[in-house]
């Protein structure tokens, strides 16, 4: 790994991100792993909102979503079944 935190870190082989340096998280959705950005935030601030009904909470994490990644219209459907199963993963 080269740079550092001036410079920002990067692979001294390929230049991209360095593995350890990755903070996406992914989902499984619709059976392959995607990469979501900024999930964590995402499901904190859903929290926030102490909601119930899954269709709202629904909702509101595609709403997130949404803002910081592409989401195709095609499968907006399993990314919001995906999403919201994640999000009950992790308050459990």
């Amino acid at each position: 790994m080269g740079g550092d935190d001036k410079d920002g870190y990067y692979c001294s082989i390929c230049g991209g991100i360095p593995p350890d340096k990755i903070t996406t998280k992914r989902v499984l959705i619709d059976g392959k792993e995607t990469g979501i950005d900024h999930l964590d935030w995402i499901f904190e601030e859903v929290e926030k909102l102490k909601l119930a009904d899954d269709a709202v909470l629904t909702g509101e994490l595609m709403k997130r979503v949404k803002e910081f990644n592409y989401v195709p219209t095609k499968k907006a459907g399993e990314y919001a079944v995906a999403l919201l199963a994640e999000y009950k993963k992790r308050q459990s």
